[in-house]
């Protein structure tokens, strides 16, 4: 028999009540900084594209992506490589059955974005 009371219903009840997890932050930012990476791919194609193509076409590509808004895409594209690189180590130690209890998945996902931050720090500093 069809439910007369249907549209009387909230549609989704969990929203109002649900906290965001550190667990499940990590992860939704883990699907962020892949699809960020793909962006940030294309942007470097894009430049070695124009260095193939003639040298003014490299000039303006390389003057978008050394200028102050291609620094901050650019960095922001380390961390993201960095904290998908770890988030990516946390799930292989997962599948091995590792560090599956709440304490230790809070530790990995605090590690997870400590360390990248720390990384990418290190890398700029290096490089």
């Amino acid at each position: 028999m069809a439910d007369v009371n249907r549209g009387n219903r909230p549609l989704s009840p969990h929203l109002s009540i649900y906290r965001p997890q550190l667990t499940s932050m990590t992860s939704i930012l883990t699907r962020i900084t892949g699809n960020a990476l793909l962006i940030s791919s294309l942007l470097v194609v894009w430049w070695f594209l124009s260095a193939a193509t003639s040298p003014e076409y490299f000039a303006y590509a390389d003057g978008v992506l050394t200028s102050w808004f291609g620094d901050l895409v650019m960095t922001l594209s380390l961390w993201g490589l960095w904290y998908h690189t770890l988030a990516g180590l946390r799930h292989l130690i997962w599948d091995q059955g590792i560090g599956l209890d709440l304490d230790t998945a809070y530790k990995l996902g605090y590690a997870v974005i400590v360390g990248s931050v720390v990384l990418t720090l290190l890398t700029i500093a290096i490089v």
